[in-house]
């Protein structure tokens, strides 16, 4: 085999969606240090135009653009431009989210299950979709989706939540078989409880506190030891890793053989 410098992300150009802040700004920052250029999406332009900045202080290129990942046709613009401007596009982090808000089938209308569904699977769908030619002429990719330790278990709210980020583990593991000819990688990564401030505003620290209690490790996670995982994939590292789930959980959900 070749011999490649380990976890190194030279010359490679990552999408993140929902790169403004939490996790994705930290997928999009750690892969940058790692030496790839980034493009960065996110409903917030404002937020996007600031993840952008950080990259390049740290000597890449970025890109950021501010849209609702469910707008099809804003997202395929945003592909064009971004191989317009980079030549290519090696990694996709489809990250952007929104939390289930502990609600109950009772409390979820039609309009939020499908708002739901479409930011989580139809927009990263529709990305992926766009982005998978350029992939196939190289013959290499790695796509990562982010679903969630709750689409492993389950739990007793937020099952418009869960649907969706189950069926992002169901496209990583068709998508693994469908793309692996063309040498592309595509993996999920499943979250456990993480420190952001969209679930500090959510739920209030002291909602935090006492669900570390739960977690065998005692705590949450920051975002970045997610982006540790995130990175390991994108990199030469996990190039024989495809269709599968790893979370970084802490030990809340234990799962699999």
């Amino acid at each position: 085999m070749t011999e490649r410098k380990a976890a190194s992300l030279d010359g490679r150009v990552a999408l993140v969606t929902g790169g403004g802040a939490g996790m994705g700004k930290s997928h999009a920052v750690l892969m940058a240090e790692r030496g790839a250029d980034i493009v960065v999406q996110d409903v917030n332009k404002d937020t996007a135009e600031a993840t952008a900045a950080e990259i390049r202080k740290l000597g890449r290129k970025a890109l950021a653009f501010g849209h609702d990942i469910s707008d099809v046709a804003k997202t395929q613009e945003m592909v064009k431009k971004a191989e317009g401007e980079f030549g290519r596009i090696d990694v996709i982090v489809n990250n952007a989210g929104i939390g289930g808000g502990k609600k109950k089938i009772e409390d979820i209308d039609e309009a939020l299950f499908h708002k739901m569904l479409n930011i989580h699977l139809t927009g990263h769908f529709f990305l992926t979709k766009a982005v998978v030619p350029g992939m196939k002429s190289r013959k290499m990719g790695k796509i990562i989706n982010i679903a969630s330790r709750w689409a492993m278990t389950g739990a007793d709210n937020s099952s418009h939540y869960i649907a969706a980020k189950g069926a992002l583990i169901g496209v990583t593991k068709a998508w693994a078989h469908e793309f692996a000819p063309w040498n592309i990688n595509v993996n999920a990564v499943a979250p456990g409880g993480v420190w952001t401030d969209m679930v500090l505003k959510a739920s209030g620290e002291a909602f935090i506190r006492a669900e570390e209690k739960k977690v065998p490790l005692q705590r949450w996670a920051q975002p970045v030891e997610y982006a540790y995982a995130v990175a390991f994939l994108a990199s030469a590292e996990s190039d024989f890793i495809t269709g599968q789930v790893l979370s970084p959980n802490g030990g809340a959900s234990i799962v699999g053989i």
